[in-house]
């Protein structure tokens, strides 16, 4: 009984990572389209008063445009190549790893949904990501973001309280 359960898991894990990673890259491509579609010249748009609000970039830099003065051979190295290659890596580790606890397997397919979501931006948009979302108070306010960075915000917090992303192994 044990074996056919442990059979059904070794599938359901890479299936729900590839699901989530889809699920990701599809919720972030379609909430920027309708973005470029709609708030494109409209300046910013109130959601919830000022907390949130909606105002479209584009960025051909990374968070809160860090970057943006880079030669573009650079920009396209530190902004395409490299995060084409750690996505690629982590995808490995994730499809691959055995015995990882479910909150770490999401944890990592948000982070690579959420990346794999601006690389594709980057490649079709002449290196340039679409940004959309502000949330705040007065002047404590996040940088424009998208679904996918939100995506490797969540992320990266649910790798921080996920059980076992900071065990150690024990000695067997």
């Amino acid at each position: 009984m044990k074996e056919a359960i442990g059979k059904r898991l070794k599938w359901l894990r890479p299936l729900l990572v590839v699901l989530l990673v889809m699920v990701n890259i599809g919720c972030d491509q379609a909430t920027k389209t309708i973005a470029r579609a709609r708030l494109a010249d409209k300046g910013t748009v109130s959601v919830v008063d000022s907390f949130f609000v909606l105002r479209y970039v584009e960025n051909p830099g990374a968070f809160l445009s860090l970057g943006v003065g880079l030669p573009r051979p650079l920009r396209s190295l530190a902004f395409i190549a490299f995060p084409l290659v750690a996505l690629a890596l982590m995808t490995a580790y994730i499809l691959r790893a055995k015995n990882r606890e479910w909150m770490t397997l999401v944890a990592f397919a948000f982070i690579v949904g959420g990346g794999l979501g601006n690389l594709i931006d980057r490649l079709f948009r002449d290196g340039r990501v679409s940004d959309f979302m502000n949330f705040g108070i007065g002047q404590l306010r996040t940088g424009i973001l998208n679904f996918a960075d939100l995506s490797i915000v969540l992320g990266c917090l649910l790798l921080l309280v996920s059980p076992g992303v900071f065990r150690k192994k024990a000695a067997t």
